[in-house]
């Protein structure tokens, strides 16, 4: 067993655990005075975040453990339960807020948006991979994909989730140019997005929306209204200085920011902690996706390079999202915090996600550490086969192996 962990990513077996155990903290901090407000005990929020983490620490280790290249075999089945669980969320789902994104199971709220973000990324990472050979066909190789995934993302798009929704519309964007599409494809796939997002602009257009971007951009203008939140958060940030008001000593968690323990938490966290907690936060956060990038980059199998850069991107762009939020450089939109913001679907997702990141890195570990010699086999990126090297014309050799 030892021998076994050892081969595990130190950095991302201990930095999405730390992020989370220290997420655990913040959220009873954050959420004492809201819990008992709402009738429970100053720890609820706190034992059911933690219940979420062992599930989600369980998950780790299993997917650590687990192939990576076996989720390919896995892909339309993961797609096809995700488009199930998106129309149950819109027949059958919970209103909260105006929005109906979750799925009450055993008094616990399911929000399969979470889930379907790690299977789009699935999906396209192993698609592309199989389409290398024939990448730059348009109407084979690029256009399939996207049409499946844009099914998915109206999904969410009306439940509605347009945080989630431009999460992965961006995540499907860093993928796709990362499979090696020309570029005219790029131009052409952007033209047909921003005349689809003209065309559906109006029916965007609400008075909850138009009062996000008032309160995003003129939140003084609306201090009472729409603009309460993010001056809240303004002042949670403010007030923190270097080193913070100390833990647990937040004022702004006393019924006066929003969402403290949800969206809000690293505004909290800046309170308490000041500027230290959060550049320690921030650069745990941008270990784990530079070290994906890292894995991605020195993977030689096509599916796991995707498939790590996808994760990477997910975990950076939803904690840049929820960054600008409570900063005011984008509209609030829900995004929770990766590993620390409270939600039980986004912390198991997450945990999920870099168990996923560490078994790739387990291989590349592996890979590295055989003798050059000893690599006896060509790892097709588009067929994921082995073919034996005495196979290969001698012109084309260059050494023991080589990879496509």
């Amino acid at each position: 067993m030892m021998q076994k962990l050892r081969s595990f990513d130190f950095i991302l077996m201990v930095t999405p655990i730390l992020l989370a155990a220290f997420g655990i903290l913040m959220i009873y901090s954050a959420s004492m005075v809201t819990a008992v407000v709402a009738g429970f005990e100053s720890t609820h929020y706190m034992i059911r975040q933690l219940v979420s983490f062992g599930v989600g620490l369980f998950a780790f280790f299993l997917c650590s453990f687990f192939p990576y290249r076996h989720y390919q075999k896995m892909v339309k089945v993961l797609v096809v339960g995700s488009i199930i669980l998106l129309i149950g969320v819109l027949l059958y789902g919970v209103n909260e807020n105006n929005a109906v994104r979750s799925i009450h199971i055993l008094n616990f709220n399911l929000q399969p948006a979470e889930f379907v973000k790690l299977v789009i990324i699935l999906y396209l990472a192993s698609v592309y991979s199989k389409k290398q050979s024939y990448i730059n066909d348009f109407s084979k190789g690029v256009l399939p994909p996207l049409m499946l995934t844009c099914i998915m993302l109206a999904l969410i798009f009306f439940q509605p989730d347009i945080g989630t929704s431009a999460i992965v519309f961006l995540i499907a964007t860093t993928i796709f140019l990362c499979s090696g599409i020309r570029m005219r494809h790029v131009f052409v796939l952007l033209g047909v997005g921003v005349t689809l997002l003209a065309v559906a602009i109006p029916s965007m257009i609400t008075d909850v929306r138009i009062g996000r971007f008032i309160g995003a951009y003129q939140p003084f203008t609306q201090p009472d209204g729409s603009g309460q939140h993010l001056i809240q958060s303004y002042l949670a940030i403010g007030g923190g200085g270097f080193t913070g008001e100390g833990l647990g000593q937040s004022i702004q968690k006393l019924g006066y920011l929003w969402g403290a323990h949800t969206d809000f938490i690293m505004a909290i966290i800046a309170e308490e902690l000041g500027f230290i907690g959060v550049a320690i936060v921030l650069g745990l956060l941008s270990t784990i996706v530079l070290r994906g990038l890292y894995i991605a980059r020195k993977c030689k199998n096509s599916f796991g390079s995707l498939l790590a850069i996808g994760i990477s991107a997910m975990i950076g762009i939803q904690a840049a999202i929820n960054l600008g939020a409570i900063s005011g450089l984008f509209p609030i939109t829900g995004v929770p915090l990766p590993f620390l913001s409270y939600g039980g679907s986004s912390l198991v997702a997450m945990m999920i996600s870099v168990g996923i990141l560490n078994n790739i890195a387990r291989e590349v570990k592996k890979q590295e550490s055989q003798p050059l010699s000893g690599r006896t086999h060509v790892d097709i990126g588009d067929t994921n086969k082995s073919k034996d090297i005495r196979k290969i014309p001698a012109k084309y050799r260059g050494g023991t192996s080589w990879n496509m």
